[in-house]
């Protein structure tokens, strides 16, 4: 079970001088006859602040924060809305500045850890590799980071890890990998794309203890994208409802918990187990 934050007065909406805003946005997959993934969605992350993203599967959580890094595949665009990061519109830039954004002031976790590195290439030569391309260091400073990183993320002997394989690492080993990589740019964004999906209950909460842990040992805003309630509820300052590709409803966690305003926020909690359990012993 993961401790509820400690919700000071800097989790109060509106007090987190803003990092991301992101307005209007509409994202299409397709030609002619496009499919509408995102659709006039608007969302604000502040400094410091843990925002979290629910909605059922294929609500459009993931196509979201992909536009947000402009990852998109081939045949996904987004035709309308801004992307503001500090300002500047992130939808007019180059390939090249959006290429200085990724990774060293946004970077992102995604959701199954074992496919998002390569399977041919040693862990280490991974994390050497992108060291090495995001702060020019050479090889032996690079070595000697990635130990440090790997440290970080409390990797049980990570010399070890460095010569191995994905596939000789499991799930666990492998999402502290992607948070090792995600932090090498010391980003002010990690944004977590159902980060503890493929995991078990057990490594699930020690990864959203490391998450939360680093987030204050770097500084980071998280915008957490997740369909568990249970962990939303706990680690989160603001929570924002997809459905449909909109968000429907943006609100504080406890507000939108317990007074939820749009209907689809109000079945999204009674579908969910904790909730209907929690309501039972009210009940009892």
């Amino acid at each position: 079970m993961i401790e509820p934050l400690d919700r000071g007065p800097l989790a109060i909406v509106g007090t987190h001088a803003a990092l991301m805003k992101v307005e209007g946005l509409r994202t299409e997959f397709g030609g002619s006859q496009p499919l509408v993934a995102v659709e006039d969605a608007t969302l604000e992350v502040g400094a410091g602040e843990v925002v979290g993203l629910v909605g059922e599967s294929g609500s459009g959580k993931s196509a979201f924060v992909k536009s947000l890094l402009r990852i998109l595949p081939p045949n996904g665009h987004v035709t309308r809305g801004r992307i503001l990061w500090l300002g500047e519109d992130l939808r007019g830039v180059s390939e090249r500045r959006m290429r200085e954004v990724r990774g060293s002031d946004i970077s992102m976790i995604f959701q199954n850890p074992q496919a998002s590195l390569n399977p041919a290439r040693k862990v280490g030569d991974q994390l050497l590799s992108l060291l090495r391309l995001r702060n020019r260091c050479s090889g032996d400073e690079a070595a000697r980071r990635a130990v440090e990183l790997l440290n970080k993320v409390r990797m049980p002997d990570p010399e070890r890890v460095l010569n191995l394989y994905p596939f000789e690492c499991s799930g666990g080993m492998c999402q502290r990998v992607l948070i090792a990589m995600a932090l090498a740019g010391r980003p002010k964004l990690l944004i977590a794309d159902e980060p503890t999906t493929s995991l078990d209950v057990t490594i699930q909460a020690q990864i959203i203890r490391l998450i939360l842990d680093l987030k204050e040992e770097f500084g980071m805003a998280i915008l957490f994208v997740s369909h568990d309630l249970g962990i939303v509820s706990s680690i989160c300052d603001r929570v924002a409802v997809m459905h449909h590709g909109r968000i429907v409803e943006t609100a504080g966690v406890s507000d939108l918990f317990t007074s939820p305003n749009h209907p689809y926020t109000k079945e999204l909690l009674e579908s969910s187990i904790l909730f209907r359990v929690r309501d039972r012993n009210v009940a009892d």
